[in-house]
């Protein structure tokens, strides 16, 4: 797999039915490493090692009912209070992030009602911050680092 803009993070690999597999810290069990599931598991380790967001409050790649249909996000981080801090929608490498994707994140958001988004394909990062009164997001430089509340 190609190097992301991330830093170098410890992984653990294996061979699953010839495919190429990754560990997942959060589910605890290797998954099939595809270009998605290898910026998911950058964004993982990011949360985890360089913004201290603790695992118990990251969850990956669970469903959620978005207008009657069923979707999958890509990771969150809880608040200790079981909201949602951040949704975050990752995407292959070899896709550019563009409106759609912001459109399908806030889509996504308009169900889990995340105070920050993340869009990355691993290359190209973007954080935001909601403003729900003004119903927009405010761009921001970086996600902040976990903190208690």
């Amino acid at each position: 797999m190609q190097q992301l803009n991330f830093d170098h993070y410890p992984f653990r690999f294996k061979n699953s039915e010839n495919k190429p597999a990754i560990f997942d810290e959060i589910r605890k069990k290797f998954v099939i490493l595809n270009p998605e599931e290898w910026v998911r598991q950058h964004v993982v380790q990011y949360l985890i090692h360089d913004k201290k967001y603790p695992k118990s409050l990251i969850n990956v790649e669970k469903l959620l009912k978005v207008n009657g249909m069923t979707r999958r996000y890509d990771c969150v981080v809880f608040n200790t209070d079981g909201t949602i801090n951040i949704l975050v929608e990752c995407k292959a490498p070899n896709i550019p992030i563009s409106q759609l994707t912001f459109d399908q994140i806030a889509r996504y958001n308009m169900t889990l009602k995340a105070d920050l988004l993340m869009v990355t394909n691993g290359y190209e990062h973007f954080f935001c911050r909601m403003d729900f009164e003004n119903q927009k997001y405010v761009f921001l430089e970086n996600l902040p680092n976990y903190q208690l509340s």
